[in-house]
């Protein structure tokens, strides 16, 4: 198990029955980006990531 996750544990156990959207998640990134500039960049590669899941085209750019 890695450490983080135990975070997202965490938030399955606390939050997992809670319908949100996804506006409230940007939201809520950006908060946490601004309170803690040094994560910026993991966050933005989240987000990114989470944005282009049923992209194809960078799935197949990201294996060759």
């Amino acid at each position: 198990m890695y450490f983080t996750d135990r975070g997202i544990e965490e938030l399955a156990q606390r939050r997992g029955e809670e319908e949100v959207t996804l506006e409230w998640l940007a939201d809520q990134l950006r908060v946490f980006v601004d309170l803690n500039p040094d994560f910026e960049v993991p966050v933005e590669r989240l987000a990114t990531w989470l944005a282009r899941l049923d992209d194809e085209d960078d799935e197949d750019d990201e294996d060759g």
